[in-house]
């Protein structure tokens, strides 16, 4: 990622956490207020991408690798948001594994 990209990610994430609607002129004033330079391009590319996608939703893919953050993603593109909203619990159902019993439990080690 170039500074830029990393620059207004960071921005559109402090407008969001604060409750602030994302644009293009909040995201360059955060910009300008760090001491930084970015082409002109970028605040306004990550505003549209705020107003088409739910940054919540980006947010809480992020670690799902493989295609899994595709179909969350491509989820709220058909229309339906309540659709995205149940593939997330889905992905959260995950049963424990049971815990692995070690020699230690059992009495007896390796170096006994």
């Amino acid at each position: 990622m170039s500074v830029g990209e990393l620059a207004c990610t960071y921005a559109a994430l402090i407008l969001h956490d604060d409750g602030i609607a994302v644009t293009a002129e909040k995201i360059a004033t955060l910009v300008k207020a760090a001491n930084l330079t970015v082409e002109s391009y970028w605040p306004s590319l990550f505003a549209k991408l705020c107003e088409k996608r739910n940054v919540e939703d980006l947010v809480m893919n992020v670690g799902s690798g493989g295609g899994g953050a595709a179909v969350a993603v491509a989820a709220p593109a058909g229309g339906a948001s309540g659709g995205a909203a149940a593939a997330a619990p889905a992905a959260e159902e995950k049963k424990e594994e049971p815990k692995e019993e070690s020699d230690d439990d059992m009495g007896f080690s390796l170096f006994d």
